[in-house]
C-alpha cells in the first residue's frame, strides 16, 4: 500500500493541504478532512481509503460551496441542489451536502418561504396566487407553501388590491366603464389574487362614469377609430365605427351620438 511522504499547506489556502504518496503529489483535501482521517506523515493508504477520502473532500468542498453561495441571502433547497449542479457536483455527493446543510442549520424551506413571502408582500403589489407559483419553483412544499402564506392576511391581500384598482382606474381614465371594470379584474388576476379579493376592492372603488366622462372616454377612443376607418364610405364606414366602439364597451346610444357629432 502507498505510504504519505509529505504533507503540505497550499500557498493560496491554509486550509487545505497537498498530500504526496510514495514521493509524489496525490491528493489535496480539507484541513477538517485531513484531521477526521489523521491523515500524517508514514501513514499507509488502502485504495478503499483513499476513495473513501476524495469523497469525503468533495462532500466538504461541496459544502464551503454552498455556504459562500448562502452568504448573499437565504435560498431553497433546490436553488442550491441547482446550484451545486451548475458547478459539476456529483449528485450523490449534492444529497450528502444537502444533508450537512440541514444539520447545520443553513437551509431550512419553511423559514425560506416565510421570508420570501414577508419580502413579495412588503416590496411588491403580487398577490398570493404568484407568490405560490414561484415559492413551487423554487420546490418548496405545498405544505410549507401554505403555511408561509399565512403571513399574508386577508387585510393585507384587501389593501394591495385596492391599491391596485386604485392604479389601474388612474392609467385607464380614457376606457368605457365597462372595458374598465374588465381591465381591472384582468389586472389583479394576472397579479395573483383571487375572484372574492378583487370583487370585495372593487367594491370598495368608485370607477363608474358619470354622462361626462363616459363621453370624454368615447371622443378619446372614437378619434382613434376614425384614423383608422376614414378610408371607408357611408354605411360601411359606420358599421365598422359601430363595431370597433362596441367592442370598446360603449352603450349602442352613445355610439349613435358620436356617429351623429363626429361625422366624416
Amino acid at each position: 500500500m502507498p505510504i504519505i511522504t509529505k504533507i503540505s499547506v497550499q500557498k493560496n489556502n491554509a486550509e487545505r493541504y497537498n498530500v504526496f504518496l510514495d514521493g509524489n503529489y496525490a491528493f489535496s483535501v480539507d484541513e477538517e478532512v485531513l484531521a477526521r482521517f489523521q491523515l500524517q506523515k508514514g501513514k499507509e493508504l488502502s485504495d478503499l481509503e483513499i476513495s473513501e477520502i476524495d469523497y469525503q473532500d468533495d462532500i466538504r468542498k461541496g459544502v464551503n460551496t454552498a455556504i459562500q453561495y448562502l452568504s448573499y441571502r437565504m435560498r431553497s433547497e433546490k436553488e442550491v441542489s441547482d446550484y451545486l449542479k451548475q458547478k459539476d457536483i456529483n449528485e450523490m455527493v449534492i444529497q450528502e451536502v444537502i444533508h450537512k446543510l440541514y444539520s447545520l442549520k443553513y437551509l431550512n424551506d419553511l423559514e425560506f418561504a416565510i421570508a420570501f413571502v414577508r419580502t413579495q408582500m412588503n416590496t411588491t403589489k403580487k398577490g398570493p396566487g404568484i407568490i405560490k407559483i414561484e415559492l413551487r419553483d423554487k420546490g418548496i412544499s405545498e405544505n410549507n407553501i401554505e403555511t408561509a402564506l399565512q403571513e399574508f392576511t386577508n387585510e393585507q391581500q384587501q389593501s394591495h388590491a385596492i391599491d391596485l384598482v386604485e392604479k389601474t382606474v388612474r392609467q385607464n381614465q380614457k376606457l368605457s366603464e365597462k372595458i374598465l371594470k374588465q381591465k381591472i379584474e384582468q389586472t389583479l388576476l394576472r397579479k395573483g389574487y383571487f375572484i372574492e379579493t378583487i370583487q370585495l376592492a372593487m367594491d370598495e372603488i368608485d370607477f363608474t362614469k358619470d354622462e361626462s366622462e363616459e363621453w370624454d372616454a368615447i371622443v378619446e377612443q372614437g378619434t382613434k377609430a376614425k384614423r383608422k376607418y376614414q378610408k371607408y364610405d357611408g354605411y360601411e364606414y359606420k358599421q365598422k365605427m359601430k363595431q370597433a366602439l362596441y367592442r370598446k364597451g360603449f352603450s349602442i346610444d352613445l355610439i349613435e351620438r358620436f356617429l351623429n357629432e363626429y361625422e366624416v
